[in-house]
């Protein structure tokens, strides 16, 4: 018919009209942003600032839960470097019942406490490894929550300015202003502080995914560890030598090797008495998330 005619030289001509002209196209492309976002954001945080709020009461679980952990490594630190010491110990006392027995000719006695004595120099290697493999977790979860101290901070300070912010911008940026700046082909304003916004939440939630994961293999590695016999699960030392090869750490960042490092060498020795370091807030310390606005 005539009129289905119209209607179809009409559709043609629009979809023709926004394959040729950019600043249309832009404006399709934001007005369906903007519906998708609306349909999401009934069923999801979309908020940025909504989103970095609930990472900083997470971070503060995980630092409460991550402080207790520490304590614990701590604690079973101590424990197993109690057991190598009685083991040294116990290596000379038979080595030297084995070096009398081999005086007064008593062969039996001299290869039993011979035998003893290269049983407990066996175990104690294992011990000692395991030892190292704790003390790089131990040094690894007190730069982790150093660090996340800081991260905690710096998004409280952030929300608190920027929430101010994008109140403001949203209130001058209006939706029908920001499709007038798409169209012209300037940016829109709006649209760009929230992509800033939620570009740090995204690094935020990369951070705190990362802390939990190794909070979790930390807990695994601790619950495999029998120190009263002395024994423990290879699987917990597979996953965190697994970890160690892994690359650039998103919470250590560089610091990472430094600290592997530290923890197998035997100058560097790591005093478990130390309190858990805190940061100490530094009025002229940059935020680490305010180039994400420049």
């Amino acid at each position: 018919t005539t009129l289905g005619l119209v209607i179809g030289v009409v559709v043609i001509a629009a979809i023709t009209y926004l394959l040729l002209d950019s600043k249309a196209r832009n404006l399709v492309w934001y007005m369906y942003k903007s519906v998708m976002r609306w349909v999401t954001g009934i069923f999801v945080q979309l908020d940025p600032i909504g989103i970095l709020k609930s990472y900083v009461d997470e971070l503060e679980n995980n630092l409460k839960k991550m402080n207790k952990q520490i304590n614990i490594l701590r604690g079973q630190m101590h424990k197993l470097r109690e057991v190598i010491f009685k083991n040294k110990k116990e290596i000379q006392n038979n080595l030297h019942l084995a070096s009398k027995a081999k005086e007064k000719n008593k062969e039996a006695m001299m290869i039993l406490k011979s035998r003893k004595a290269g049983r407990l120099k066996e175990s104690n290697l294992r011990l000692e490894d395991l030892y190292k493999k704790m003390e790089v977790l131990y040094r690894v979860l007190s730069k982790m929550y150093e660090n996340s101290e800081v991260l905690k901070e710096d998004i409280k300070d952030q929300v608190m300015v920027k929430e101010q912010e994008r109140k403001a911008i949203h209130a001058s940026h209006s939706a029908m202003k920001s499709a007038m700046s798409i169209i012209s082909g300037d940016k829109d304003a709006r649209a760009v502080f929230d992509m800033a916004l939620e570009a740090i939440a995204d690094d935020v939630g990369e951070k705190v995914g990362e802390m939990e994961r190794f909070m979790e293999m930390s807990a695994n590695f601790m619950d495999s560890v029998d120190l009263q016999n002395g024994v423990f699960e290879e699987e917990g030392l597979r996953m965190l030598e697994q970890w160690e090869k892994e690359g650039v750490s998103k919470i250590l960042g560089e610091e990472k090797n430094a600290l592997l490092l530290q923890a197998n060498s035997d100058a560097d020795v790591l005093d478990l008495n130390e309190p858990i370091k805190r940061p100490v807030r530094d009025a002229n310390r940059i935020n680490q998330y305010d180039n994400f606005f420049e």
